[in-house]
């Protein structure tokens, strides 16, 4: 084999692994495996259930806005695996987040996939962080389309004096959500106040009292 050969080789192998490493979820090797959640054998995913049919992939759950009366006024509903069970292997999920006026969803990662955001309705102010700690944000509204990258905190707000809501899409069954507040000041166990006053720059009493907003 020539060396340039060997060097292509060598190049295609190598874009290969790059490009398994930085995939979501891992490639199906069937046709569909609907998750059995009530199966005690535990694995990096599901294990699959032999008597299926169509509900197994159909779900009506983002059909209606949600309730938003809660700290935040925004609600998410989502429709991973865990709500369409044929989903398991297949590398996809969906969310529907609604917004009441002044309705936040607040800053949050999902380390397990990418989201893509759809505007049904009303306006929005979008954005993620970089982890050099750059902000790129944007206002959008109906029909307009924004994306937050793997495993950045990223946020969205509703400014207006109207409901809003978006349809999310992501590349993993499971993308899973860390909100960055409630993972601070709301673990089990709590991560000490001597940890958070450091890093925040406050004092005990203040952490406490966020803490407390949080229990």
């Amino acid at each position: 084999m020539a060396n340039s050969d060997y060097g292509l080789v060598i190049g295609m192998m190598m874009a290969f692994f790059l490009a398994s490493f930085v995939s979501a979820d891992p490639e199906l090797l069937q046709d569909v495996c609907v998750a059995d959640l009530a199966s005690g054998v535990k694995l990096n995913g599901f294990t699959c259930k032999s008597n299926i049919s169509a509900d197994d992939f159909f779900f009506a759950g983002l059909a209606k806005p949600a309730l938003t009366n809660n700290t935040f006024g925004a609600t998410v509903t989502p429709a991973s695996v865990q709500q369409i069970t044929g989903l398991n292997t297949l590398g996809v999920s969906m969310a529907r987040i609604d917004y009441a006026p002044g309705g936040l969803n607040p800053p949050h990662t999902h380390p397990r996939a990418t989201e893509i955001v759809f505007v049904l309705e009303g306006e929005l102010d979008v954005g993620f962080i970089t982890t050099d700690n750059k902000l790129f944000s944007k206002t959008i509204k109906t029909g307009e389309i924004f994306t937050f990258p793997r495993g950045l905190l990223h946020f969205q707000m509703n400014k207006g004096k109207v409901p809003a809501a978006v349809i999310a899409g992501f590349n993993s069954q499971l993308p899973g959500t860390q909100r960055a507040a409630n993972a601070l000041f709301a673990s089990s166990p709590t991560v000490e106040d001597a940890v958070l006053t450091k890093t925040f720059q406050v004092g005990t009493k203040e952490v406490e009292k966020i803490k407390s907003r949080f229990a």
